[in-house]
């Protein structure tokens, strides 16, 4: 049984450290701040302007003019603070965020990702996805394994245009959990419950690494 959405979630956020500063991406990311233990003090970023970001809003919380970068309604946090885009991209570039956890089309063996744009579709920009795989300490990608026709997005090399070069260090999806190793390939670190490594292995097309005995997610 592979995970669902809320399942990578919850799952990463378990990489989640006390004292973290952590930019949260569009799609599956956004769903982290639901599921970050309230033991641990950690401060969200969103690189359209706010620092402090809490949980999703229930219905008599949501205000329309509070959002995130994917422009879904949020909360905010006591002592959040807005500012302005130059702001906020300042502390990226300079290097103030601890972990950044991005939605990815395609990541290659090397850490390379692709998550900004599907040639001969329309973008509306390319976001701030290159300004934070090149400024973060540590970034971890939330993702499906295969596409929907069931082609694997964890590839030698990435065949769509690259955000960053060798900057993935690890990967969660429906299926695994992997480390991108400096000498390239991806390591096997958990599957998750009830799918097997020969399952993985078969939904991967760079190169996967196994070994000893692949322990099940744990998933609260």
């Amino acid at each position: 049984m592979s995970l669902d959405k809320i399942g990578i979630a919850k799952r990463i956020a378990q990489e989640v450290k006390d004292g973290m500063y952590i930019n949260l991406g569009i799609g599956i990311p956004t769903l982290v701040a639901n599921y970050i233990p309230d033991a641990l003090d950690v401060v969200l970023q969103s690189e359209n302007g706010l620092l402090g970001i809490g949980q999703f809003p229930i219905e008599e919380e949501v205000d329309a003019d509070l959002i995130n970068a994917g422009k879904q309604t949020i909360t905010m946090r006591d002592g959040s603070v807005l500012f302005d885009s130059a702001e906020s991209f300042a502390m990226i570039r300079g290097g103030h965020v601890d972990l950044t956890i991005l939605g990815a089309m395609e990541v290659s063996e090397n850490g390379d990702i692709s998550n900004w744009k599907i040639p001969g579709k329309m973008v509306k920009g390319m976001g701030g996805a290159m300004d934070l795989v090149a400024s973060a300490k540590n970034i971890i990608v939330a993702m499906q394994h295969t596409s929907r026709s069931g082609e694997s997005k964890l590839l030698k090399n990435c065949s769509l245009p690259i955000t960053g070069l060798q900057c993935v260090k690890k990967i969660v999806t429906n299926l695994a959990v992997l480390e991108v190793q400096n000498g390239g390939g991806f390591k096997l670190l958990e599957r998750a419950p009830g799918v097997t490594v020969d399952e993985i292995k078969e939904a991967t097309a760079g190169k996967l690494l196994i070994e000893g005995e692949i322990p099940e997610m744990k998933i609260d």
